[in-house]
């Protein structure tokens, strides 16, 4: 039932990008990941919104401006195409939490994680408790998730500097999808914000926006690389 739900969902996105019927206009829309543990699952208030806003203006879609929050464990999260996780710091999942994201994922949901700097040592060994067969790998520049409708010839934008490392893409796939897709040393959920609050040159707020723009279409494509 559920994958079908996904597939459902999935499909109407793909529909609505390109048109803008009344039918169309809001009827599918992107979350915010709530997790425990924690880590401020909420950092970025304005980020999500602005990247629907961008979404809905260059690639065409119909997004509803609303941005909802979804618990990990929640059966509503089988009605959004994609969630966005993002934070500082701890990140737990229960056993019934972990088995509900990958029922999503493997159903079709797509999970974009934006590290917000200190995410890493607890976001990966929960993924790894979601899918314990499955290993992160860092994207190469060629992956199609670089090359949407923007082209980053060189991977990732770097947002903020942290640690003096370059940024990093790294995914997790199930059976040649491409099914949660993770920022490193990026903050490139910072770069969706509102221009005021990191206080980030125009430039690099567009850029970060494009990347997140190639991710929704991405995710939407159903692209197996």
């Amino acid at each position: 039932m559920f994958r079908n739900i996904v597939r459902t969902v999935l499909g109407l996105a793909l529909v609505c990008m390109g048109h803008s019927t009344a039918f169309a206009q809001g009827s599918f829309q992107l979350a915010v990941l709530k997790y425990n543990g924690g880590g401020d699952w909420y950092g970025n208030p304005t980020s999500l919104p602005n990247l629907v806003k961008f979404c809905n203006a260059q690639l065409g879609m119909a997004m509803n401006p609303e941005v909802p929050i979804v618990e990990v464990g929640s059966p509503d999260l089988f009605t959004y195409p994609l969630v966005h996780l993002t934070g500082h710091g701890n990140v737990v999942f229960s056993q019934q939490e972990a088995e509900n994201l990958r029922n999503y994922l493997i159903a079709g949901g797509f999970l974009h994680i934006s590290d917000n700097y200190g995410m890493d040592p607890f976001i990966r060994p929960m993924m790894k408790r979601v899918f314990p067969e499955l290993e992160f790998l860092e994207l190469p520049f060629a992956h199609a998730i670089y090359h949407q409708k923007f082209d980053f010839a060189q991977g990732l934008p770097k947002v903020h500097e942290h640690d003096n490392k370059p940024p990093k893409g790294f995914g997790l796939f199930w059976e040649g999808r491409l099914v949660c897709f993770y920022d490193f040393e990026c903050d490139l959920g910072d770069g969706w914000e509102d221009a005021d609050v990191h206080g980030d040159s125009e430039a690099n707020r567009t850029k970060a926006l494009q990347m997140g723009a190639n991710i929704v279409r991405f995710a939407f494509s159903g692209a197996e690389n």
